[in-house]
């Protein structure tokens, strides 16, 4: 598993509108799994789980990308990435992982 924490200073939907985009474009075999959005007060949290093919690993490899924001505050980045192994027992073969995550640092 590769992770990425990071805080920015940008606008909450044109950071998430470049991240979602930008993942999407980035492989053909790219694909949005699952999409969440939650408000409590002027705090917001966006949730974004992507796919792609691994031609390397011959299998598929997610991104987990996770977006809070309290009122007009910076915006806390956390991103996770996870499968790409071959291994049964011991993570083998992350390389898919590191590069997918990758993607999302050359974005932000």
């Amino acid at each position: 598993m590769a992770k990425l924490t990071e805080v920015r200073n940008e606008n909450f939907d044109t950071l998430l509108e470049r991240i979602e985009s930008g993942i999407l474009k980035g492989s053909v075999t790219a694909s949005l799994e699952e999409a969440g959005d939650f408000r409590e007060g002027d705090a917001r949290c966006s949730v974004r789980v992507f796919e792609r093919y691994s031609y390397a690993g011959s299998n598929r490899v997610s991104l987990t990308v996770t977006l809070f924001q309290q009122g007009d505050g910076p915006v806390h980045i956390f991103a996770a990435t996870a499968g790409g192994s071959q291994a049964m027992f011991f993570k083998l073969n992350t390389w898919e992982e590191d590069t997918f995550l990758d993607k999302l640092r050359q974005l932000l």
